[in-house]
């Protein structure tokens, strides 16, 4: 039976129809709270008279047992005798007689009321992870105001007070929780609820502002997250710095000659090839030289410059779509070669050239990215510019590629981020991408469906 909200009545699974006023007798007797009513007590209380007539306590007795009578051969529904042990028959010496009484017997999971404190003083008791569940359980069975028919009624009043303000202590202890175990986004939609329910509650309002403050500071400079579909894969963008992210692997561009010396001329200091012998290998190109040969050993030379056609730099060439994976520390830079440095020391790239090179980076990046996340900058926006490509479709291809690899590996890496510069920012419309992704979810998973043999 449920009493949080409208009255419901289900006999095994089977709901069964009450009349208003017998739906009124039955949750009157809920909130008795398992305590025996008088018939005279239920007949004032369920049928409200206004005028009290002569010999009326007879027939008033006997609206009650034709209630009472009803409501058992309901219960009945579920097996004979059912009715008579759930709504029980006493009887009670007064001064004006011996009254009727009846009390409602029903176990704990019969009643959605008596379910809903069990859960949440369970909760009370429980570690957060346990607390969560319980809660959320209790929740679920509330379908609104508890006892509506009779809660405006003076007996009401302290069984509706209760179970109201057991929902909220479970709402606030559902955020603890979902707080103690740092999932502040499951958090913040209860909260918001709580905030919208009591309006003139200046804690609910606390609470909320707290959340949505820590939720901002986690996301930090992030401006988009989206979990593919069917995968625990995120494709995540961010502003900033690649060498700021230092919880992933990254990705970073090069010619065809894997130049790492940044003299302004062949490599310049302000490039992301640049700052990766900065930032990560403390200046010395060597170092990094030195790691690059050793990968390289395992990929056939395009060929040889001659030191009179190319004067500066390395002069053996790789073909477009070379990847090296690069250890650093615990984690991998995976340099991929994705333009053509000309003997006058330009690089050369185009979308053909990128959509390769991008497509045998991921592989690469399945094998030896220990399945971390990775981080890729805007590749194709440094001095090799690919000008038939904006800013927005260098993330689109970059993602493009990246899902199509998951049909080949699903677990090529658990997060996609891609690092966008502040003042690339302007000009990349992310809504684009958001959409991009949405509709690859409704058109189908990113990676072939399991089979089972």
């Amino acid at each position: 039976m449920s009493v949080l909200g409208p009255a419901r009545l289900d006999v095994n699974g089977t709901p069964v129809r009450l009349t208003p006023l017998t739906a009124r007798l039955l949750v009157r007797l809920v909130a008795a709270e398992g305590e025996a009513v008088t018939a005279r007590r239920l007949y004032r209380d369920v049928w409200q008279p206004t005028v009290e007539l002569p010999r009326q306590e007879l027939r008033n007795r006997n609206e009650v047992q034709k209630r009472i009578l009803e409501l058992r051969r309901a219960f009945d529904l579920a097996g004979p005798g059912r009715g008579a042990r759930i709504i029980r028959t006493g009887q009670l010496p007064s001064g004006r007689g011996t009254q009727s009484t009846y009390q409602l017997n029903l176990a704990e999971d019969e009643l959605d009321s008596t379910e809903f404190t069990r859960l949440i003083c369970d909760a009370l008791r429980a570690a957060p992870a346990s607390a969560v569940r319980l809660l959320a359980e209790a929740l679920r069975l509330w379908r609104g105001r508890p006892l509506t028919e009779v809660h405006e009624e003076e007996f009401a009043l302290a069984p509706v007070r209760r179970l109201v303000q057991l929902r909220e202590t479970a709402l606030r202890e559902l955020v603890h929780g979902h707080t103690a175990l740092g999932r502040y986004d499951l958090a913040l939609p209860v909260a918001e609820q709580t905030a919208l329910e009591r309006p003139g509650d200046p804690e609910a309002a606390a609470v909320l502002a707290r959340l949505n403050a820590r939720l901002r500071e986690r996301h930090g400079d992030e401006l988009l997250r989206h979990t593919l579909r069917g995968l625990r894969v995120d494709v995540v963008v961010v502003r900033g710095d690649l060498f700021d992210q230092q919880d992933t692997n990254l990705v970073v561009g090069f010619s065809d000659t894997f130049d790492t010396f940044a003299d302004d001329v062949v490599i310049s200091r302000e490039s992301v090839q640049g700052q990766l012998v900065d930032r990560l290998f403390g200046g010395r190109h060597r170092l990094l030289d030195d790691k690059l040969r050793r990968g390289l050993g395992a990929f056939t030379p395009l060929a040889t410059e001659s030191v009179r056609a190319k004067r500066r730099g390395r002069r053996i060439r790789y073909p477009i779509g070379t990847v090296v994976a690069v250890p650093v520390g615990t984690r991998r830079v995976f340099a991929l070669a994705y333009s053509r440095l000309g003997n006058d020391l330009r690089a050369r790239s185009g979308p053909a050239d990128l959509r390769l090179s991008l497509d045998r980076l991921w592989p690469t990046v399945a094998l030896h990215g220990l399945f971390k996340p990775v981080a890729i900058p805007l590749i194709g926006m440094g001095l090799s510019r690919i000008v038939e490509l904006d800013r927005t479709q260098l993330v689109l291809m970059i993602v493009e590629t990246f899902m199509q690899s998951l049909r080949q590996d699903p677990a090529v890496s658990p997060e996609l981020r891609i690092v966008v510069r502040a003042d690339d920012l302007e000009r990349t419309d992310l809504s684009a991408v958001e959409a991009f992704l949405r509709g690859a979810d409704e058109r189908g998973p990113a990676y072939p469906p399991a089979t089972v043999r």
